[in-house]
């Protein structure tokens, strides 16, 4: 395990807009506002389109990440999310997980991480900007998986 103390900055809440595209319009407003690193405690609201982390097959390798993608229309989702750099893409690296409800099937539930989905009706959201030390998501690992790891301030470094 690592741990580290953080310092944090501005906080935000944001309500995304039916029809929006939700993670681009969250990386810009991150890049809008400056913000490379967050933790955003919850979100909550509704999604026309979600396409999620899973698979319906049996998997190859227990032991492997899932890279495969399912596709849910029509849900309730919470969730919560890390925002940290990616030093091999110089891009924000959302790593963001919800539980959502189907509304067709009684709300069956579902919950994994997200990797698109559009906005239906809204979203609410609470995002608190970190300021330092620097959450980095490196590739890491024999499977390659971003992985937040933590690294000085550069105002803090020592040479």
């Amino acid at each position: 395990m690592r741990h580290t103390e953080l310092t944090m900055g501005r906080n935000f809440a944001l309500a995304f807009d039916d029809g929006d595209d939700f993670v681009a319009e969250l990386t810009g407003f991150c890049a809008e506002m400056g913000i490379r690193q967050a933790i955003i405690p919850m979100f909550l609201g509704g999604f026309r389109q979600v396409s999620l982390v899973g698979t319906s097959g049996p998997l190859e390798d227990p032991e492997a990440p899932v890279w495969d993608e399912t596709i849910l229309h029509t849900v309730e989702a919470v969730g919560s999310a890390t925002l940290a750099w990616s030093p091999e893409h110089d891009a924000l690296a959302p790593h963001i997980h919800v539980a959502v409800g189907r509304k067709d099937q009684a709300a069956a539930g579902s919950m994994s991480h997200l990797l698109r989905a559009e906005v239906q009706f809204i979203q609410e959201m609470f995002l608190q900007e970190v300021v330092s030390p620097r959450m980095l998501r490196p590739l890491c690992g024999p499977h390659a998986v971003p992985t937040l790891t933590f690294a000085p301030h550069p105002e803090t470094e020592t040479v």
